[in-house]
């Protein structure tokens, strides 16, 4: 059995299609297929389900597909181990970020990390906190920025704190509260709100506060997204709470301090099992060692 088999394997898989496999793979079809069938007699059964129409797994290579793809990604790092160790760091690097990290500069950090190290393939993931943190457990990505509650940590990860902020309300410029410079959180509860969806560590950190303080709110509007989130405040839909640091990046919008609110903290987590070569070396960057704890 070889790599460049279950390469072929994962190609189909993925695209379901015999001739996307080979354009992706840069081979003839011809070739592919042919590799496929020798596979298929190796392992004395087949793996795809081959109509005019489609092409689909068979139970023995849905079977077979998680196995192939473990394989080539520990190929994968093998290879780039050894060029690690050759001082050429190289492969990939998935970073996990919540939509309003502020504590780094993220463009710039890839910004200067790709500059170091033009060989590593960059994809960037947008994510709720504890989203993120499973990720990096099943090992999806390899870093990431989050943004949580004082009364939660990540855990089943290596973490650093980077900075704390306090939440401010934020309102559309025509809103009766704009001409406020502060204001409570009993004030706020009368207000229509929207918010980052339930149970996400975004919107814990607003309800517990308004728990703490003893009232009740309307979160009348659910956005997955800050920046979309702030649109709408910004056409008066109704208020949110959101990190003074990320606020000073919006416009359109008006900021109100909070006399109760709560604080966020942001963090940068990585894997407790063994980085890559290119997660250390982006942690690096950024003045972090992976064996910080």
């Amino acid at each position: 059995m070889e790599l460049q088999q279950m390469r072929y394997v994962v190609a189909v898989a993925e695209t379901n299609s015999f001739t996307r496999a080979a354009e992706r793979c840069l081979v003839v079809q011809s070739a592919l297929s042919h590799q496929v069938a020798r596979l298929e007699k190796e392992l004395g059964a087949r793996l795809f389900e081959r109509t005019s129409r489609r092409v689909r797994l068979t139970p023995a290579g849905a079977a077979f597909l998680p196995a192939a793809q473990q394989c080539l990604d520990a190929a994968e790092r093998a290879a780039n181990e050894v060029a690690a160790a050759v001082g050429e760091v190289r492969g990939r690097l998935a970073v996990g970020v919540i939509p309003s990290v502020a504590a780094v500069d993220i463009p710039g950090a890839l910004r200067d990390f790709h500059q170091q190290y033009p060989n590593v393939r960059i994809s960037l993931r947008v994510g709720a906190s504890d989203g993120l943190v499973e990720q990096v457990k099943m090992g999806g990505i390899e870093v990431a920025f989050l943004g949580l509650p004082t009364t939660v940590r990540p855990e089943g990860v290596n973490s650093r704190e980077l900075a704390r902020d306090r939440l401010v309300a934020v309102v559309g410029p025509d809103h009766p509260l704009a001409q406020e410079s502060e204001v409570d959180l009993r004030r706020l509860s009368s207000e229509v709100f929207v918010d980052l969806p339930a149970k996400t560590a975004g919107r814990v950190q607003s309800d517990l506060a308004f728990s703490a303080a003893g009232v009740h709110r309307d979160v009348a509007f659910e956005v997955t997204n800050a920046d979309f989130l702030a649109r709408l405040v910004g056409q008066g839909l109704g208020v949110a709470m959101l990190p003074s640091a990320y606020v000073a990046q919006l416009s359109g919008v008006t900021t109100i301090e909070v006399t109760d609110a709560p604080t966020r903290v942001e963090y940068i987590i990585w894997s407790r099992d063994n980085s890559t070569p290119a997660a250390t070396a982006f942690l690096a960057v950024l003045g972090i060692s992976v064996d910080d704890k």
